[in-house]
C-alpha cells in the first residue's frame, strides 16, 4: 500500500516537472522572439537613419560647392555722434517745463482754492471739502508740488504726521474739484497705527465717514507698496486717476510708483524719523 502511494506521488511530481519544463521553453521562445525581434527592428531603423543623414550631408556639401559667393557692398551709416543734438541741459529744461505745465490750464482754480484755505476754517463744509485752515508754508508746499513738480514728487515733511495729513486733505479737496469722482486717493503708511492716524486725520479734515475708506470708496489705506501699485494699475485701466500719498515714515519710494501721474511723498527729517521709531 505504501509503495503504491509513493509510485503515485512520483508520477505526479514527474507530470508537474514536465509541465514546468514546457512553460519554461515557451517563455524562452517568447522572450527570444520579443527582444531579439525588437532589437533587430531598432537596428534596422538606426541603420536607415544613418543612411539618410549621410545622403543629406552629401547633398548639402554639393549645394554649397555650387553656391556663387557674392561680396555684399559695405554701407557706412553716419555715426549718431555726427548728428547735431540738443545738449542735456536743454533736454532737461524742456522736460521740466513740460512737467510744470501739467496743471497750467487749472492754475487759477488751484490758486483760488489755496487762498481760501488760508482763511478761517469752515467746520460745516460739505464732505470732501477742507474743513480746516492751512498756513502759508502749507500753501507754498502745495504750490511747488502743483506748478513746479507737476503733481509728481517728494516734499519736506511738515514735522508732524498730523500736519502732513492736513496738507494731503487740502490736496484731495483740490483734486476733487478738478477730477470729480474720477480719482481715488491711495495712502501708504506701512503700519496699522500710522494708517489709523491717516484715517482719523482725513476724516476730520474732510468731513468723511468710515464708509469713505475702502476699496470701493474714495480713500484706500495700504501697509505694502506692492498692493498699492496693483490698485493704482487697476484704476488706470478703468480710466481713473490714482493719487498716491506716502507717509513720512516710509524710508523710500517704490520704483513702480514713479510711473503714475500723481504722487506726493513726505520726506521726514532725521529727528522726525527717530521720534516715529521710538513710538513703535
Amino acid at each position: 500500500m505504501a509503495l503504491t502511494e509513493l509510485q503515485q506521488h512520483r508520477d505526479q511530481l514527474e507530470a508537474e516537472i514536465k509541465d514546468l519544463s514546457n512553460r519554461k521553453s515557451q517563455l524562452e521562445k517568447e522572450l527570444s522572439s520579443s527582444f531579439a525581434g525588437q532589437s533587430d527592428a531598432i537596428a534596422r531603423r538606426v541603420k536607415g537613419f544613418q543612411d539618410y543623414l549621410t545622403g543629406a550631408l552629401q547633398d548639402l556639401a554639393q549645394s554649397v560647392e555650387q553656391l556663387e559667393l557674392v561680396v555684399q557692398p559695405v554701407v557706412v551709416q553716419p555715426s549718431p555722434l555726427d548728428q547735431p543734438k540738443s545738449t542735456p541741459e536743454a533736454g532737461a529744461q524742456d522736460n521740466a517745463l513740460a512737467v510744470a505745465d501739467t496743471f497750467k490750464p487749472d492754475e487759477s482754480l488751484i490758486r483760488e482754492c489755496l487762498e481760501q484755505f488760508l482763511s478761517q476754517p469752515d467746520f460745516y463744509a460739505d464732505p470732501w471739502k477742507l474743513r480746516r485752515s492751512l498756513d502759508p508754508r502749507d500753501k507754498e508746499l502745495l504750490e511747488d508740488w502743483f506748478f513746479n513738480q507737476g503733481g509728481r514728487g517728494a516734499q519736506p515733511s511738515r514735522n508732524s504726521r498730523t500736519r502732513n495729513i492736513l496738507v494731503a486733505a487740502a490736496l484731495i479737496a483740490i483734486l476733487g474739484e478738478l477730477y470729480g469722482d474720477r480719482f481715488q486717493s491711495l495712502v501708504l503708511a506701512g503700519e496699522p497705527e500710522r494708517l489709523g492716524e491717516w484715517r482719523r486725520g482725513l476724516q476730520d479734515a474732510l468731513g468723511l465717514a468710515r464708509e469713505d475708506f475702502g476699496p470701493s470708496s474714495g480713500i484706500v489705506l495700504f501697509e505694502r507698496g506692492e498692493a498699492l501699485v496693483e490698485r493704482a494699475d487697476r484704476l488706470e485701466e478703468r480710466g481713473e486717476v490714482p493719487l498716491i500719498l506716502i507717509d513720512a515714515a516710509q524710508r523710500s519710494v517704490e520704483i513702480p510708483v514713479l510711473q503714475f501721474p500723481l504722487w506726493l511723498a513726505f520726506a521726514a527729517g532725521p529727528q522726525e524719523r527717530f521720534e516715529d521709531e521710538e513710538l513703535l
